[in-house]
């Protein structure tokens, strides 16, 4: 079976674009969320959110090409440019055996609801042409394989927050299987509208501590009271190491190694109490990668900020890991960038890929009560030097969804 190496990897999120500026954010200890200003939420339990800000579409696209975008795909395509760039691969590859899967948890929702607006305010005759190719949730996908000429495996996954997760692990399939040798892969989410908000405060899961945004995200410590929307987008450039060499790649970032993904079974919001569905991702990934547990040095953390989350991933860890759980680290970048929804799982590969070739840990900002039951290592508030041979990426949906990945040096 063919071995995946990651050749090129691109971000947009709230503590800044770019790999160098995002590496900056994570590390730098501070947080990207703050009060929304877009809209008036002054009547919501939550008015905090991690937003991207000073995006510039026109940089990637020309004034006619964005406007029949969502906000959604207009990431996708920074994310992916900064990606295939990275990697250098412009005309070094087969188009028949490149494909793409991207990673989407809510779809054009801007869209949808300022459509549906038009329709009850100037009726049907005035909905925009273009309303269904901008928001329908598998057009960014479709936009990436034009812009690039992919005419292979073209497939968008929708696991609520495990999207991208699964979408970077159904590409390393393709490549596996023999059916492509390079795939863009990746996640993209731009869902910080009134309906979103509207919607996940009814079901009381975000953090309502509106007065001290910076300090909402707290994964891991007692206090922690939900998450924190964010949006933003990552993708990455996995192929072959055959293909890699033989084109003459220039820089191998680490090899995809591992992906398990698993379902809790058992609710539709709520985690497993005790991890089950978590744990049996981390497994799979173990053994796909055929490493042993002791093997992995770092666990970029699910690490929502939620009450029952947070427990649970821990349970999971310690169950997956036994001793090793205590030796290891984990840690929440959720805690800076807020939680990227379907964009989270490539977001927090990304990380976890630049961790290794930085040989730190990103910390978990904001925790300053620790929870007895969050009881390992979850590198508090600074960054840490580590020697990393082996990183692991969690991504868990609502649904009871799981995606875990695992990057190692090569």
């Amino acid at each position: 079976m063919e071995r995946v190496v990651i050749t090129g990897m691109g971000v947009v999120s709230p503590v800044g674009s770019g790999l160098d500026n995002f590496w900056h954010g994570i590390t730098s200890g501070e947080s990207a969320i703050g009060l929304v200003e877009d809209y008036d939420l002054s009547e919501y339990p939550t008015r905090i959110a991690a937003q991207v800000k000073d995006f510039d579409p026109s940089k990637y696209l020309d004034r006619r090409e964005a406007r029949h975008m969502d906000r959604f795909v207009q990431f996708a395509i920074a994310a992916a440019e900064e990606a295939w760039q990275d990697a250098g691969i412009d005309g070094h590859f087969d188009p028949d055996r490149a494909g793409v899967v991207v990673g989407n948890g809510i779809g054009g929702m801007q869209t949808l609801t300022e459509q549906h607006q038009v329709l009850l305010d100037r009726g049907p005759s005035r909905i925009n042409p273009f309303f269904i190719p901008k928001m329908i949730g598998n057009i960014a996908g479709g936009q990436l394989a034009i812009r690039y000429d992919l005419r292979g495996p073209n497939e968008t996954v929708v696991t609520a927050c495990a999207s991208s997760g699964n979408a970077v692990g159904s590409g390393l399939r393709a490549i596996q299987h023999g059916e492509a040798d390079v795939m863009l892969v990746g996640g993209t989410e731009a869902a910080l509208i009134p309906l979103a908000f509207a919607g996940f405060c009814s079901m009381r899961a975000m953090s309502t501590r509106n007065d001290d945004p910076k300090h909402a995200s707290r994964p891991f410590d007692l206090e922690r009271d939900g998450f924190v929307m964010g949006e933003g987008a990552g993708f990455l450039v996995i192929e072959s190491l055959s293909h890699a060499e033989k084109r003459g790649a220039d820089k191998i970032y680490a090899e995809l190694a591992g992906y398990g993904r698993s379902s809790d079974a058992y609710h539709v919001v709520e985690p497993h109490p005790e991890g089950e569905g978590a744990g049996h991702a981390m497994v799979r990934a173990l053994k796909d990668a055929n490493i042993k547990p002791e093997e992995i040095d770092y666990i970029n953390a699910h690490g929502t900020s939620t009450p029952k989350g947070d427990i649970a991933e821990t349970l999971a860890i310690k169950r997956v890991f036994g001793d090793h759980a205590y030796r290891l680290a984990v840690s929440s970048t959720k805690s800076s960038t807020g939680h990227l929804l379907g964009a989270a799982g490539a977001v927090e590969l990304i990380a976890s890929v630049l961790a290794l070739k930085h040989q730190t840990l990103p910390p978990t900002i904001n925790l300053e009560t620790p929870d007895p039951e969050c009881d390992l290592y979850y590198v508090p508030n600074k960054p840490e030097p580590r020697r990393l041979r082996a990183v692991m990426s969690n991504a868990f949906g609502f649904g009871g969804q799981n995606a875990s990945l695992i990057a190692r040096e090569i």
